[in-house]
């Protein structure tokens, strides 16, 4: 049996029989403003906090400074678990490297340098990318599918369970090909209801364990994430 990795959201280890199996490459995926950094950042902090986990949190566009501060705001201080959880600003470097353009370089290789590295210092056990669409962008795959591919294999190689965030365009059901590839997909949500907006999320797929596929809201209470069952779900 694989170790479980929990995701620390109150209902929804319970709908994987206690969690994600280890080594998994999972997907965040929902249109903006559903949360998915947020909880990403959840996965790693609780972890750290509850099972002592070490984690990387890898920014590609959005400030170290300013990820510290809106996590804070939903109760995840990030001194709590800065000894344990590295936020790497690769949005900076991807400034310095467009101001010295001519230093050629494959920006996959140097994302790969740097989780390598990491994973040698620190042997961390959880990795947040965020996001696969800025990714893409450069690292200019240009066989997208055959290029995620090999991606995702790399992942699965450094022996670590990752999380992917991917900004979705909409929420026409389409299946792209990091849906096929990818071992297990969290799709978040929104939906308008008067003034308000609910957010929502559904376990659309998770590889190796038994789990529910019902659609629940999303709630947070500025402490904690937790599901209720949405109106009209199953």
């Amino acid at each position: 049996m694989r170790e479980k990795i929990k995701t620390c959201i109150k209902g929804l280890d319970e709908l994987m029989t206690g969690g994600i199996p280890q080594g998994h490459v999972v997907l965040i995926s929902g249109l903006p403003g559903t949360m998915k950094s947020s909880i990403a950042y959840n996965i790693l902090y609780n972890n750290a906090i509850q099972e002592n986990k070490k984690a990387v949190y890898i920014s590609l566009e959005q400030g170290r400074d300013s990820i510290i501060e809106h996590m804070a705001g939903l109760g995840m201080p990030h001194e709590k678990v800065e000894n344990l959880v590295n936020i790497v600003d690769m949005g900076y470097l991807r400034l310095h490297m467009e101001e010295n353009a001519s230093e050629q370089q494959s920006w996959m290789d140097i994302f790969k340098m740097y989780a390598e590295n990491l994973k040698t210092n620190t042997d961390y056990d959880l990795l947040v990318i965020d996001s696969l669409p800025v990714l893409e962008l450069l690292a200019q795959m240009k066989d997208r599918r055959s290029d995620l591919f090999h991606f995702f294999g790399w992942l699965r190689e450094l022996n670590i369970t990752t999380f992917i965030v991917v900004e979705a365009s909409s929420e026409t059901g389409i299946v792209n090909d990091e849906d096929f590839l990818a071992d297990g997909i969290i799709r978040l949500k929104k939906e308008r209801q008067g003034y308000d907006i609910s957010r929502q999320i559904v376990i659309e797929k998770m590889r190796g364990t038994k789990h529910g596929t019902g659609l629940f809201t999303l709630l947070h209470d500025g402490k904690e994430f937790q599901l209720t069952r949405a109106i009209g779900g199953t």
